[in-house]
């Protein structure tokens, strides 16, 4: 299987970032722990915008 060089967390729909007493954390909403952005996990479920781009990149079909 290809490797997708956009699959970590920072691209995927439940990374979020929290800010707060001068520290910046970065967590998992769907699996409610703590993360980092280069992370990789198996449950990844990208956004939108990386969705259309990885469209775009993908090789097109001949179909006749």
């Amino acid at each position: 299987m290809k490797e997708n060089r956009y699959h970590c967390c920072a691209t995927c729909e439940h990374f979020r970032v929290e800010k707060g007493d001068g520290k910046t954390s970065y967590r998992c909403a769907r699996l409610t722990y703590e993360t980092k952005p280069h992370y990789r996990f198996n449950c990844w479920s990208p956004k939108e915008q990386v969705r259309r781009r990885m469209e775009q990149e993908a090789p097109q079909s001949d179909e006749d």
